[in-house]
């Protein structure tokens, strides 16, 4: 163990992580109630890192009270009560030796009215995703063009919510600029037709991602950690994400020059080639970046997860971790083990106990 780089050391600022795996941030929609998530699902987090996940990351939490949510059920992390639910978790997690990361995020035109107090979905252009909701079985509606006070009110709710995760205690923030949400549909030719300063060229089209980054850099302290996640993939419509390797080097140069710590690649297979090239998506990341890089997607077992890291310098497991809290033990100790299914995944999406 001591001669794999899985189970080596790795140094970001001043924290020490004790290996190379986290807990990749996943959806839920499992609040009884004041955006908080059940009592359950914020044992399992601390559960993960008492069983040697160096990064913990929490759920996407959504952002503004007005138009970010875009699934039942989600949590929040703006007020006191909510603020107060997760420090004991943060404390947990800081006491098995592991890192806490906030995710948030907001939805966008990944969404329906009926679950926004705003009554409405809010995106760069309006333009609906063209395949069904897989919540309701219906059409998503078309989302109205954001405003420029669209644009500065989504801005000020990442802002707060970074304020809650500062407060909570956690040791970094993500912005989740990934999947097709709303920053993701930014970035996006296929979601992004707009004709003013946040459309057109890829720089322009970034500049709702940079503005976010700046603003929520400037309240978070500089002992903590601020990342960055994209993906080439999104939830409702696999287009929305995606760029040719020429237009993503240029995204990932761009945020090379953003105050981040680390960048996160979400994928849906780790190895797969990046568009048109023979490399993989960590490898044609490197190419722009030396920033800490994370990546995800198919990391099953050993062999996996040691190929993975190859080509970064963290590892995140979804499914696998979701479903078997002595993952990281077991990969240690080379146990054969099988990739998890969506169907088996539901699980996180049920009132059922996680493991």
């Amino acid at each position: 163990m001591a001669e794999s780089k899985l189970f080596s050391s790795f140094k970001i600022k001043d924290f020490q992580l004790k290996n190379r795996i986290g807990v990749a941030p996943m959806t839920r929609v499992s609040s009884p109630g004041d955006s908080v998530p059940r009592k359950d699902v914020l044992d399992f987090l601390a559960r993960r890192a008492q069983n040697d996940a160096a990064i913990v990351y929490t759920e996407a939490i959504v952002t503004d009270y007005e138009s970010a949510q875009g699934y039942p059920r989600q949590s929040r992390l703006v007020t006191q009560r909510q603020i107060d639910a997760w420090r004991p978790v943060v404390k947990a997690i800081r006491e098995a030796g592991s890192l806490s990361i906030m995710q948030m995020f907001h939805c966008g035109r990944v969404a329906w009215p009926e679950i926004n107090p705003a009554g409405r979905i809010i995106a760069p252009s309006p333009v609906a995703p063209e395949q069904v909701n897989s919540q309701t079985g219906k059409p998503y509606p078309v989302p109205d063009e954001m405003s420029a006070f669209d644009i500065e009110h989504v801005i000020n709710g990442f802002v707060a919510t970074a304020k809650g995760a500062v407060a909570a205690g956690f040791d970094g923030v993500e912005i989740h600029g990934a999947h097709g949400y709303l920053i993701n549909s930014f970035l996006s030719t296929y979601s992004n037709r707009r004709t003013d300063d946040y459309g057109g060229s890829l720089e322009n089209r970034f500049r709702f991602a940079r503005e976010i980054i700046e603003a929520v850099k400037a309240v978070v302290p500089d002992d903590r950690l601020l990342t960055f996640r994209i993906s080439n993939w999104g939830v409702a419509d696999m287009q929305v994400s995606l760029f040719d390797a020429d237009e993503w080097r240029q995204l990932i140069g761009l945020l090379d020059r953003q105050p981040l710590d680390i960048i996160s690649v979400s994928t849906l297979n780790y190895k797969d080639p990046a568009f048109d090239t023979e490399k993989n998506m960590a490898q044609l990341t490197r190419e722009k970046t030396q920033k800490p890089l994370m990546i995800c997607g198919k990391i099953y077992d050993r062999h996996t997860a040691d190929d993975a890291v190859s080509d970064a310098d963290i590892i995140l497991s979804a499914k696998s971790l979701l479903l078997n809290p002595d993952w990281v033990r077991d990969i240690a100790n080379r146990e054969p083990l099988q990739p998890k299914t969506p169907e088996e995944a539901n699980v996180a999406y049920t009132s059922k106990p996680l493991p």
